[in-house]
C-alpha cells in the first residue's frame, strides 16, 4: 500500500503561512495570509489529487480537504 501524498499548510515561523508538500523540506511558497496559503495550497491539491491538510499557528490540523482518492468517502444520504 503506498501512502497517500498530502500538502500541508502550515505557519513559518518567521511570519506568514507556507505551503509544503508531505514528507518535503522545502516550501512550495511562502505567503503573508493564511487564505493566500490555502488558495494556492487548494490549487495544487487539486492537482496532484494529494489530500489538504491545514494547520493552526500551533502547528496541529485543523481541517483536511481530499482531493484524491478518499478511501472513507461519505455515504451517500439519498
Amino acid at each position: 500500500m503506498s501512502k497517500r501524498k498530502t500538502t500541508h499548510i502550515v505557519p513559518n515561523p518567521e511570519g506568514g503561512w507556507d505551503v509544503k508538500q508531505g514528507g518535503g523540506l522545502r516550501s512550495s511558497g511562502h505567503f503573508e495570509t493564511k487564505r493566500e496559503a490555502e488558495t494556492r495550497g487548494r490549487e495544487i491539491s487539486q492537482n496532484q489529487g494529494s489530500e489538504l491538510v491545514i494547520h493552526g499557528k500551533d502547528g496541529k490540523i485543523q481541517r483536511t480537504d481530499s482531493h484524491g482518492h478518499d478511501p472513507c468517502p461519505p455515504k451517500d444520504t439519498k
